[in-house]
């Protein structure tokens, strides 16, 4: 059984790596062919084991077709329409707005069945205190878990940023089944039609709405009210980012979640008051086994903190786990640990087959795997070295897993987990949750007081020098291999040349991201959105030109994309950033990447007091490793003067042996009739970012003549506002014989200048996934 799990998991997986799916009748030849060999192979391992391969295939693929029918029609996007439905999760509340998940019940358009919202206005103090009548007369209240609405949106298909080694939001949205995202427009139609709606689903989402609220006024303004949400409810959202880092940094991110320990926790507490309660009684034990019922009724317990939780990946897996051992006891059967992970396995898959997009999937069943895999030849003990046993299985098998999904892991994880783990499994979350209980608020202050001198330990182990080791993504040939040699050296002591599996792990570490050889280089044009944030690269040195958007609140383009683009690169140094103006969409995520990133130099056209450095100025170069860079703009004299932010921006020419690159930041005509008239034919280069994303007041008919560029390269963001870039400029750049790039279409586009000829690669395309919304129909390689 455990084989078999493993192998279904396995085709789940090959699934989900396709870029298209395969038709119905492949798809019922696949399952016709596993079940036929699931059924011809029971006394034979390899047959049975591919049939269940095949199974997992066509099951995956099977909910894939049925998912991806479920879409928004690509001519209802950027429409007006007027839905009826329930808001299906708990909102999230930002600086501008709120957003939550709505789950459509009545449309006048064809619209998928669960959407993203975001609602744009600012809800009256009164509102969020929960009082509404105190709000003022007419105003509408803040839409709560389980309540239905009646509102007015305009959506468009799932569409998100896709870069190299970057998170997938896209396939995020799609486990999720949200297949459309929008906001809510202003309108009279707008109602809240019901506040008990949605069935079971939304009297679940109610208690969860209710038991927040009572967490929030319980701990007004408290530092770590967010910590005791996220444990009570699975309200990961209420974390902030800082925290995040903190506990990635010290390794305890398990513990912050709803992990399979608390779910255990819960279910043991009630397994041991229904046990004590019972065997109190004289009759009951006459009637039925006191072991049993305190057995279903710890599962009861795990199931509903479970579902008060939000049914995790990580809570499903311990749930069904504690399943079939209840079962199993009330059967009176024995079951083998192995027997118990493959069952929780396939039970995960057959209701979720994109579990295995999570991260979570991976580390939670990886962990448990591990400790069996350990227990099964552990001998008897002092529970100091079994604890260190398991702490050194941890550490050694999840290590490839957290390098190839973060590629960072905390060497102060075993002193922070020492002391994290008892502290919040056995105190703070069972505090948690009794403080969720009408008239115990006394216990949520116990429990963030409990939390205070927790966090100031992790904190300052965060800050020990090395705290965390960062490097780059390894080649994912040398995961499974590392994975091999941990279960190597994590056999019983006594078996031969253990310390050979620390030689397959070997891989993970020596080998880097190829560098280009001297004289050539790389430009990746990073998909940002509507912003812009450019990578170059020579055989030693890195480059960053802006650094992308500000995306409000706490997020921007630094932290989100570029500070994990550059770990996964292997850069762990810039040598230079320049940001080209002051502009939120080029400047947003300067803080954040300077914050994280040592720099060697900055260059821009800011005022000094807003970003250290030195202006960019017109006649500036320098040469790396081969590669020639000038700055052509601003003249000095431009400093003097009260430009618009736009004609400021820095503009950078790099020259190789192998072509040439212009990044003209968002200068616009009167800029670029300067630039002729200073550059002139200097302006000439093989591959031209666009300027100002292709705006209607850039790229004259002359600009685009003496640039002469092969290929144009378009940072904007999918339906932006702006309309960028314009049509009337892609038809310039089409004329001249340019191929255009486009960030919305091809996601990040990687340039390699070596050999006789560019070569461009698009992220979308390289990494495209069956869930990835189609490349838009533009005006690129013109025949």
């Amino acid at each position: 059984m455990p084989w078999a799990a493993l192998a279904f998991a396995l085709g789940v997986w090959w699934l989900q790596q396709a870029t298209v799916l395969p038709t119905p009748t492949f798809l019922a030849l696949g399952a016709l062919a596993g079940a036929g060999l699931g059924l011809a192979g029971r006394r034979r391992r390899i047959p049975a084991l591919l049939g269940a391969l095949l199974l997992g295939w066509a099951w995956a693929a099977g909910w894939a077709h049925w998912r991806l029918a479920d879409a928004l029609p690509v001519e209802w996007e950027g429409r007006d329409v007027e839905v009826v439905g329930v808001v299906a999760d708990l909102p999230q509340r930002f600086e501008r707005g709120v957003r939550f998940v709505f789950d459509i019940e009545e449309s006048a358009a064809p619209l998928p069945r669960r959407i993203a919202l975001s609602w744009y206005r600012q809800f009256e103090a009164a509102e969020e205190e929960g009082d509404e009548e105190a709000a003022p007369p007419g105003a509408l209240p803040l839409p709560r878990a389980g309540e239905r609405w009646r509102l007015v949106v305009r959506l468009k298909r799932p569409h998100a940023n896709l870069n190299p080694h970057g998170f997938d939001y896209e396939g995020w949205l799609f486990e999720r089944g949200i297949r459309a995202t929008g906001y809510v427009r202003k309108s009279a139609l707008t109602a809240r039609w019901d506040a008990a709606a949605g069935g079971p689903a939304g009297a679940v989402g109610r208690l969860r709405e209710a038991t927040r609220t009572r967490i929030e006024r319980a701990l007004p303004e408290r530092p770590y009210a967010g910590i005791l949400a996220a444990l009570a409810l699975g309200d990961q959202q209420a974390i902030s980012p800082e925290l995040w880092r903190l506990f990635a940094a010290t390794g305890i991110t398990h513990l912050m979640s709803i992990s399979g320990l608390h779910v255990t926790m819960v279910g043991g507490l009630f397994a041991w008051l229904v046990s004590w309660l019972w065997r109190r009684s004289a009759r009951l034990p006459l009637l039925w086994p006191a072991q049993k019922a305190a057995a279903l009724a710890g599962l009861a317990g795990a199931c509903l903190y479970a579902l008060l939780a939000g049914f995790g990946v990580p809570a499903q897996r311990t749930l069904y786990m504690l399943g079939v051992v209840v079962v199993a006891l009330l059967s009176g059967r024995a079951v083998a640990a192995p027997q118990v992970l493959g069952t929780a396995l396939l039970l995960v898959l057959l209701l979720d087959p994109w579990a295995v997009l999570a991260a979570g999937f991976w580390l939670s069943f990886g962990a448990v795997a591990l400790l069996f895999y350990i227990g099964g030849g552990a001998r008897e003990g002092h529970w100091l070295g079994g604890w260190l046993r398991a702490q050194w299985a941890m550490t050694l098998g999840l290590l490839p897993l957290l390098l190839a999904l973060f590629q960072q892991f905390s060497l102060v994880s075993p002193f922070a987990n020492a002391l994290a783990i008892p502290v919040v499994s056995l105190a703070v979350t069972p505090l948690a949750l009794v403080g969720c209980l009408p008239g115990f608020a006394w216990a949520l202050d116990l429990a963030h007081g409990l939390l205070v001198p927790l966090m100031a330990f992790l904190q300052w182990l965060a800050g020990w020098p090395g705290a965390v080791w960062q490097q780059h993504a390894p080649p994912p040939w040398a995961v499974p291999l590392a994975l091999l040699g941990a279960a190597w050296l994590l056999l019983p002591r006594g078996f031969p040349a253990r310390w050979l599996g620390l030689v397959l792990f070997l891989p993970l570490f020596l080998i880097p991201p190829a560098r280009p050889a001297p004289g050539e280089m790389t430009l990746t044009a990073l998909d940002v959105g509507q912003g812009q944030a450019v990578h170059v690269r020579t055989a030693t040195r890195d480059l960053i030109f802006d650094t992308g958007p500000d995306f409000g609140g706490a997020a921007d383009a630094g932290s989100r994309i570029l500070v994990p683009y550059l770990r996964a690169a292997g850069v762990a140094r810039l040598d230079r950033l320049i940001v080209s103006h002051a502009d939120r969409d080029h400047a947003g995520g300067a803080a954040s990447l300077l914050a994280v990133v040592p720099v060697g130099e900055t260059l821009s056209s800011l005022p000094k007091s807003v970003l250290a450095g030195r202006w960019c100025v017109d006649g500036e170069t320098w040469e790396w490793d081969g590669v020639r860079f000038s700055i052509l703009h601003p003249a000095p004299a431009d400093y003097a003067r009260k430009l618009p932010s736009n004609a400021m921006s820095c503009v950078l020419k790099i020259e190789s042996a192998h072509g040439s690159v212009l990044i003209p930041g968002d200068v616009e005509g009167r800029a670029e009739a300067e630039l002729l008239a200073r550059h002139g034919a200097d302006l000439r280069a093989d591959v031209l970012v666009a300027p100002h994303h292709g705006g209607k007041r850039t790229s004259t008919p002359e600009f685009v003549a003496a640039v002469g560029a092969r290929e144009a390269l378009f940072p904007v963001g999918y339906r932006n506002r702006f309309g960028h870039p314009y049509p009337d400029v892609l038809a310039r750049y089409a004329a001249s014989g340019a191929r255009i790039h486009r960030s919305d279409a091809h996601g990040a586009v990687r340039v390699v200048f070596a050999g006789a000829t560019t070569q461009a690669r698009h992220e979308r395309e390289a990494a495209r996934r069956y869930w990835h919304n189609a490349p838009l129909r533009t005006l690129e390689n013109p025949p």
